[in-house]
């Protein structure tokens, strides 16, 4: 079945229509399921393994929500105008839209890639809502994402011999509010400051989480940084579980990447 495409209005935001895909489940719903995708030029490279995984899903009996955030994709407003508040927005809309196509008893997934996993921690902590998280290769630090982030500036002028006092200027420009430009993409001094607070640790209350990571090595264990979170949200009381995939960094390689394993791996973690 083809996803239902439309707009979501947000509530009070300035360019409030947020493109959004859903795709329907067939028959009863087991689950719902909404996408956080990760930033900038990753999304792009992981649009096609999101899409993938939602039609397998669907197909599955999981209705599947993907929006595209505010100043992404198909949504209104720049992406230099964008805020992790006016995400976390967007999330919270896109939240209530799935639930009310999708009420309970069918549990509720936030499925994050990268990026993304911050901030479905972040909205489901500021929501109360216990929910079940679903995250693909998360960033564990928002601070040290924005760091190596604002390091392809620095790349970009130590190519032109000029990258003496970058990092410096950058921090500058944004502690001042102002808008910086990154690989083509312009950072708000808002949704800047948002992604350096934000932290990958477990809510108040929350129910399931599977973390999927996916090695183009032939590892199987995950790193150190990864397993002392998992371990973090088990003492809160989350029933965690994980996995690492042999499979390509489909948000970062140079052609758009496919990882069947990892495709797998998510709906046995979800019907598990």
């Amino acid at each position: 079945m083809a996803p239902e495409a439309f707009f979501l209005t947000v509530a009070d935001a300035p360019h409030p229509q947020r493109f959004c895909l859903y795709h329907a489940p067939a028959g009863s719903a087991h689950g719902a399921v909404l996408y956080l995708h990760p930033f900038a030029e990753e999304m792009n490279k992981a649009r096609r393994m999101a899409a993938l995984q939602a039609r397998l899903l669907a197909e599955n009996g999981y209705a599947v929500l993907q929006i595209d955030l505010h100043g992404c994709g198909d949504s209104s407003g720049d992406f230099g105008a964008a805020t992790w508040e006016s995400w976390l927005a967007d999330v919270h809309a896109a939240h209530a839209w799935l639930r009310a196509r999708c009420p309970a008893p069918a549990p509720l997934w936030l499925w994050g890639l990268r990026s993304g996993c911050l901030l479905a921690a972040d909205a489901a902590r500021r929501s109360g809502t216990p929910v079940n998280f679903l995250f693909w290769q998360p960033v564990v630090s928002g601070k040290q994402y924005l760091q190596q982030f604002l390091r392809l500036k620095v790349a970009g002028a130590m190519m032109g011999g000029e990258s003496k006092g970058v990092m410096e200027t950058l921090k500058a420009q944004l502690a001042a509010g102002q808008v910086v430009e990154i690989a083509g993409y312009a950072l708000s001094a808002g949704l800047a400051r948002g992604l350096e607070s934000a932290e990958l640790s477990p809510p108040a209350r929350s129910g399931r989480l599977h973390w999927l990571e996916v090695s183009a090595r032939p590892e199987t264990t995950l790193a150190p940084a990864s397993q002392k979170r998992i371990e973090q949200w088990r003492a809160a009381g989350c029933a965690a579980g994980s996995a690492v995939l042999p499979a390509p960094t489909f948000w970062q390689t140079t052609e758009i990447e496919e990882a069947p394993a990892l495709l797998d791996a998510t709906l046995a973690a979800l019907r598990s």
